[in-house]
């Protein structure tokens, strides 16, 4: 459950009145800018939202008479918003302060402005809001491109991930990551909070991969663009071995490219996921090395037939 108190104090709000409230509970992750109520249209009021205070609301709140600053507030909060926040370079007007105390609902103010906060509280509460599914694996940022990496315990995937870290790229969760769709066709992963920056090395332990190799080595979250699933080598099984066959998996919505990966003694598993990432990139931006192949090999054949007709 989110809360009033979660939200004040992740986005370091300060609370001004309405103290009883904090434990509201905050169901919508969308935030309503009550401009229109201030003019007295109420029909389309999201009273179930956070509502947001800028510059403009408040400068048109002081064109109003005293008369009608008491009845259009007092409407405000008679539907029971979870709470109002005011933006930097605002006022709190003083009305607002005794509502809050009289109805409970706490009234805030954001050093942000008003676009950052609305677009900060826009991301925040879809993420905490959002329906989660957590998975065993690996999530790392290789060139840009989410990767998670998943398979059976004791193949390696911390392992993978330790050396891909020491490359250059960036670690988001290990061993547990949760998945959250922000909106159709985006998946984000991030690690719980107890386990993010840590790695657990067999034969080592857990180790804190931002104090091993700087806080450059972690990421919060990250888009997940590509799925890859470590299994041992079996000769039984059928291997992409071209690269032209689009396989994806399904989370949620979203479809995403999924590679499996045979591992055998001998594989520089680490260099087979990079390289897997970076074609993944290329795929994204049009470019289809398998394609080109293809393309090449059946143009070289055209040129072959064409020969053996000439002759």
């Amino acid at each position: 459950m989110l809360t009033v108190k979660d939200i004040i104090a992740d986005h370091k709000l300060d609370l001004r009145s309405g103290e009883g409230g904090v434990d509201l509970e905050v169901t919508r992750a969308q935030v309503s800018r009550p401009g229109i109520e201030l003019a007295g249209l109420f029909d389309f009021y999201e009273y179930d939202r956070i509502q947001v205070f800028g510059s403009k609301e408040v400068t048109f709140f002081w064109w109003l008479t005293e008369n009608d600053q008491e009845i259009r507030v007092d409407m405000l909060f008679q539907k029971r918003p979870p709470m109002f926040i005011f933006s930097k370079n605002t006022e709190i007007p003083e009305i607002f302060i005794r509502k809050g105390n009289e109805y409970n609902i706490p009234i805030c103010h954001s050093n942000n402005k008003t676009s950052a906060l609305v677009s900060s509280l826009y991301e925040y509460l879809n993420s905490k809001l959002a329906d989660r599914l957590s998975v065993h694996g690996t999530l790392v940022d290789i060139s840009g491109v989410g990767v998670l990496i998943r398979g059976k315990s004791g193949l390696g995937k911390s392992e993978v991930a330790l050396e891909l870290v020491r490359r250059g790229h960036q670690l988001v969760a290990d061993d547990r990551v949760d998945m959250y769709q922000r909106e159709p066709g985006i998946v984000v992963g991030e690690a719980p909070e107890m386990l993010r920056k840590y790695l657990e090395i067999r034969g080592i332990g857990i180790v804190n991969i931002v104090k091993l190799y700087g806080v450059k080595a972690f990421k919060e979250n990250k888009k997940i663009m590509l799925v890859i699933d470590l299994e041992p080598w079996n000769e039984k099984n059928s291997y992409d071995r071209l690269g032209l066959d689009h396989n994806t998996l399904t989370f949620f919505d979203t479809d995403i490219a999924h590679v499996v990966l045979p591992i055998s003694e001998g594989r520089n598993v680490a260099s087979l996921v990079e390289v897997a990432a970076v074609n993944a990139r290329l795929k994204f931006l049009g470019e289809n090395s398998a394609l080109e192949f293809a393309e090449a090999v059946k143009n070289n054949l055209k040129q072959r037939e064409k020969v053996s007709d000439d002759e």
